[in-house]
């Protein structure tokens, strides 16, 4: 039963769907979805066209608003707008250490999780649509992994769509995971070495963070073990508009003077826990790789792999030499499933993933090359999670995409300019500017 309330300017109902955990096989075994449904409260009794937000990730439930902030204003000017927990995400049959012991042991497990990428998002979308919008093609917007979702959408099911628009969000087509983060490590050292020249202070506090954690063994109130390469994950947080500042801020008051000397403060690991733990979204960490897994090779671990590649990431290189602390930004590594309360019990279960060899393509360029949904997409300028030069590839492949290419926001623009950057969006789409 469908469930409706309200909040500030807005009326909202509870939606859940049925559908096949695998879409190749419609009479096996299901899974439930959940979404919810926004409309503007003086709206609520109109016949409005549908609009599907799909959040990025991989494994983070759509956003819980109160009332009409950022884009979903601006979206409910004209929408009705579906709020989809994508499976394994929110309260769409959560996929996480508890759960997923209920499938068998790793193995079988890895093999559940193979079911939860872009191409079975996809499929969802196109089975619950009918019930939701009478049949009628829904807009798409998709941010970041939601992004790689909507080419997906257009690539396998454009006759569900009216309208697709992408916000930091255009996947390499055919890359492998090996050639993303080869364009991605360039690119978070300038991003690292931009946030020391703002904040040239930053360059010996993290130094001596890092000193501390290479040679005390440090475990954070949550059961982490919190490690240097841990430390330097915290530079993911520089991919955001206002990550540069809050990591300064992180930085700032690292240490308190106790009886037994300087150690690191329980606020700053307060900070640090919530920051590094996975507990609420262990499906990112899971599956992270697999995104990018389309062939027979296997992604095995390929972050870490690739990071070798790059020596100046080398914390204890770095410190024995006068080289500043380089940060890392969004990457899955192997270690993160020995510190992590949250995903110790998966670790054999992320092997199997990562040694997977049979991936199947998520994109068709082909396909792409005839597409006739109008489409546009945010691509900001030096995006640290997603390569710009791989999006601008993937922009020329995808017949009438419009893009709209800037520096005024970084990859969570849509958060930060949300009724703007709709609204540039949906111009250009609609061939209006």
């Amino acid at each position: 039963m469908s469930v409706s309330y309200r909040q500030p300017g807005v009326v909202l109902t509870d939606r859940r769907f049925t559908v096949p955990l695998d879409h190749a096989d419609p009479a096996g075994e299901t899974i439930e979805l959940y979404a919810r449904e926004a409309v503007a409260s003086d709206k609520a009794h109109l016949d409005l066209p549908w609009l599907v937000y799909l959040q990025g990730g991989p494994g983070f439930g759509a956003n819980r608003f109160v009332g009409r902030p950022s884009w979903l204003g601006r979206a409910l000017k004209e929408y009705r707008v579906l709020l989809l927990d994508q499976r394994g995400t929110g309260a769409s049959t959560p996929a996480n250490r508890q759960t997923l012991p209920l499938r068998g042991g790793p193995a079988e497990q890895a093999e559940y999780l193979a079911h939860f990428r872009a191409d079975a998002i996809v499929r969802d979308c196109e089975a619950i649509r009918p019930g939701v919008t009478g049949g009628a093609p829904w807009a798409v917007l998709g941010q970041s992994f939601g992004g790689f979702c909507t080419v997906a959408y257009l690539s396998l099911a454009p006759e569900g769509l009216s309208t697709a628009l992408i916000t930091g969000g255009l996947p390499s087509l055919g890359a492998h995971a090996d050639d993303v983060y080869r364009a991605a490590y360039p690119r978070i050292e300038r991003k690292v070495l931009a946030h020391y020249d703002r904040y040239p202070q930053d360059v010996e506090r993290a130094r001596r963070i890092a000193d501390h954690l290479l040679t005390h063994d440090v475990v954070l109130p949550n059961g982490y073990r919190f490690t240097v390469e841990a430390f330097q994950s915290l530079g993911a947080m520089l991919g955001a508009g206002d990550g540069s500042h809050r990591l300064h801020f992180l930085l700032e008051d690292a240490f308190v003077r106790t009886p037994g000397g300087h150690e690191l403060s329980d606020a700053f690991q307060e900070q640090a826990q919530n920051l590094l733990s996975y507990a609420g979204h262990p499906l990112y960490a899971l599956v992270h790789e697999a995104i990018y897994g389309q062939d027979t090779r296997p992604t095995d671990w390929s972050a870490e792999r690739v990071r070798a590649e790059f020596p100046r990431f080398d914390a204890a290189k770095a410190l024995a030499g006068d080289e500043p602390l380089l940060f890392t930004g969004e990457s899955v590594h192997p270690w993160m499933f020995e510190c992590d309360p949250a995903l110790r019990p998966l670790r054999e279960t992320a092997e199997h993933l990562a040694a997977r060899t049979d991936w199947t393509p998520l994109y068709d360029p082909a396909r792409l090359a005839v597409n006739e949904v109008p489409a546009a997409a945010a691509v900001y300028h030096d995006d640290m999670y997603v390569d710009t030069a791989h999006a601008l590839t993937t922009a020329r492949t995808v017949r009438g995409l419009r893009t709209w290419v800037t520096d005024e926001f970084e990859h969570d623009g849509v958060r930060a300019g949300g009724p703007r950057v709709l609204d540039r969006l949906l111009a250009l789409a609609r061939d209006e500017g």
